[in-house]
């Protein structure tokens, strides 16, 4: 399972222009499932995306590692909080194309890409489990062409990925 985590200060999705789904401060989070992807990895992403202090303090407070850059976002504000403690908002987009591999010739392969059936129920099993959390979950609309407007904070941009044991 992938996961391309951007903190955002705003996206939103639409099909057939129509905004289906629209989020404030909080994550967007495109999901791509692998053809050997279980609950196991669904369970794994849904922890790691909710708890991965990806967020500020509210004042600003400096990095006490040592003054790192690594420990620390571009403005030396520390990642404190993660989206459940900000009380954020997630917008969940489903996108097999993130296992495209474009290693031979012109054209990606998806053969690592879950069937269909197979992704949407891990992919709906995902989103079930992040609304369990009672955060505002919005998602895109799964197997559509859809259009995703981020209006990405920072820029910070995550690959998450969990390979089946």
């Amino acid at each position: 399972m992938r996961v391309i985590l951007q903190r955002v200060k705003s996206s939103q999705v639409t099909v057939n222009d129509e905004i289906v789904g629209k989020i404030g401060r909080g994550l967007n989070l495109l999901v791509g499932i692998a053809n050997t992807d279980t609950d196991v990895e669904v369970d794994w992403m849904v922890r790691k995306c909710l708890d991965l202090r990806l967020f500020p303090d509210e004042e600003g407070e400096p990095a006490r590692c040592g003054g790192h850059e690594r420990c620390s976002d571009w403005r030396g504000d520390r990642w404190q909080k993660s989206v459940q403690e900000i009380d954020g908002e997630l917008l969940v987009i489903s996108q097999f194309t993130l296992y495209g591999d474009c290693r031979k010739g012109r054209r990606p392969s998806f053969d690592r890409s879950a069937a269909p059936t197979l992704a949407k129920d891990l992919y709906n099993n995902f989103v079930a489990k992040l609304r369990e959390t009672n955060l505002r979950v919005e998602t895109g609309e799964f197997g559509a062409m859809m259009q995703v407007s981020i209006e990405n904070d920072g820029p910070v941009t995550l690959l998450l990925e969990r390979e089946a044991m």
